[in-house]
């Protein structure tokens, strides 16, 4: 039952949206961990792992196609990979449960207690750690399920992991009204409580309309993975990105990651002195996804700026076998075949880019994972002169997945971003989402996915500073710190009565 609880979890992300599966799944787990207080720490994880591994081993398999179709790998080895992956990550849920039934039988927590408390707190730890320990993969963290829920309320305030503690709670409610009839009339109104006043913070507007709108080009090469990096493409690659970029003028305009597959260096003589020609003529502003050479193999994965002054933003998370090759790990890169697979980190804060009265700070793919990232990169632009970074940008290259569900899943990831943030991101990608999206987290436009073709639109870039950019997961933090003195302290107090 945990298994296939967990690959119903799913469907509660994009692109299906039923999010209250989500809720439900989670409170017939809660259920079945509670009602066995006798169970050891293993049976606990098992039940933990399974739901985990159920979860993950569906929720990305699409990782499958880009080992197996571009990586190289034969289909067997490609689908024991992905089962070790799902399964090392189900280790965070297994270790949350064994957390909830160690601590409820140390501290005789009720089973409200437990469930109320102790639950929620553990789900959100243990998903902050999976978001962070080996530079952490916080893909399918269960907040992100509710960008379209009466919970997005509380994104801008807790973030995604502080929204992941809140869907819990709301899931351990409805497991009390399973559970316990005596207590359906105070989980009815908690539950009422919990949403309602996720609905009254969606009325807030915790940023205000900065400058006048500007315009966007946002281009989608939709060029196969599997001729990329093929030398023969490469001059066909070229002209098509430098026609969509010319093609008309705008504010901004934004090409994917790598778009230009080879190195900066070994462009063509005239290339990017022609878009920058284009650039000053038309008083447009260019943000191109490129791989540097510093020289001395110190490579890099970044975004250059043309037009009035130049710009570069170098990607700082870089992703494990693809970007960097973790200790013991070279035979499995090297199966895959994967080129360029080493870059430097040039640090988190760096320099948004100006485009008229706007700032637009950029993250390449992978780093839109990392809310804090980006919080504490505004935390910090708001000390200078220029203030923080009005609109957010996001540039990918997801043409390694095929058109699978990791596309509308990162698009709901870039949604999350700005609802934490209260900002716009503009997503410029090789094969799809390629969209913009409002600073409440609204998809205003997109492309198909798998076309070839421009995103124009206008975008209104936002100022202020949300209680998420201004303390990042130090408000969920605190609060899940009271509610562990709250369980423990009541859960003394009534073993005290029951011994009395």
């Amino acid at each position: 039952m945990a298994l296939l609880l967990g690959a119903m979890n799913v469907l509660s992300f994009a692109p299906f949206f039923i999010w209250p599966i989500q809720l439900i799944s989670a409170a017939v787990m809660i259920s079945m961990l509670i009602s066995h207080p006798e169970w050891n720490k293993k049976q606990a994880a098992v039940l933990g792992w399974s739901y985990g591994f159920g979860s993950f081993v569906i929720g990305v398999c699409w990782l499958v196609v880009a080992m197996s179709r571009y990586g190289g790998m034969p289909l067997a080895l490609s689908i024991i990979a992905l089962s070790l992956l799902a399964a090392f990550m189900a280790i965070f849920p297994a270790f949350c449960f064994v957390l909830v039934q160690f601590l409820r039988k140390k501290w005789k927590a009720s089973d409200a207690l437990s469930v109320l408390l102790l639950f929620p707190v553990a789900w959100a730890a243990t998903e902050f750690l999976r978001g962070h320990l080996f530079t952490g993969f916080p893909w399918l963290s269960v907040g992100y399920a509710h960008n379209v829920s009466p919970l997005a309320g509380y994104a801008p305030v807790l973030g995604v992991y502080g929204l992941a503690g809140v869907a819990m709670l709301v899931a351990a409610c409805i497991a009390l009204l399973i559970m316990h009839q005596s207590a359906r009339i105070h989980a009815s109104l908690s539950l009422l409580l919990l949403v309602g006043s996720g609905l009254a913070l969606q009325q807030i507007n915790w940023t205000e309309a900065k400058g006048k709108p500007i315009s966007v080009r946002l281009a989608q090469g939709n060029i196969d993975q599997g001729v990329k990096f093929d030398a023969s493409f490469l001059e066909e690659t070229l002209a098509m990105y430098a026609d969509l970029m010319t093609a008309q003028a705008a504010d901004l305009i934004a090409v994917p990651e790598t778009a230009l597959p080879i190195l900066v260096t070994s462009l063509p003589p005239t290339y990017l002195p022609r878009l920058q020609d284009f650039a000053q003529r038309t008083n447009s502003r260019l943000m191109i996804g490129v791989v540097s050479d510093d020289g001395n193999d110190q490579y890099s994965n970044s975004v250059i700026g043309l037009g009035a002054e130049p710009y570069r933003y170098d990607k700082h998370h870089l992703v494990p076998f693809g970007e960097y090759v973790p200790f013991g790990f070279r035979w499995f890169v090297d199966m895959m075949h994967i080129p360029l697979g080493e870059y430097q980190n040039p640090g988190v804060l760096q320099a948004p880019m100006a485009v008229k009265d706007q700032w637009v700070m950029p993250n390449i793919c992978y780093e839109d994972l990392f809310g804090e990232e980006i919080a504490q990169q505004l935390r910090a632009q708001s000390a200078t002169q220029q203030g923080a970074a009005n609109i957010l940008l996001n540039v990918s290259n997801l043409a390694w997945y095929g058109d699978s569900t990791a596309i509308p899943q990162h698009l709901q990831i870039s949604q999350m971003r700005s609802l934490e943030t209260g900002r716009p991101m503009l997503r410029s990608t090789n094969t799809g989402a390629t969209a913009i999206i409002d600073a409440r987290g609204q998809v205003v436009a997109r492309l198909d996915t798998l076309t070839r073709g421009t995103l124009a639109g206008e975008v209104q870039g936002m100022r202020g500073l949300t209680p998420y950019i201004r303390f990042g997961n130090w408000l969920w933090v605190l609060l899940a710190g009271l509610a562990l003195l709250g369980a423990y302290f009541f859960g003394q107090r009534q073993a005290v009565k029951a011994t009395t």
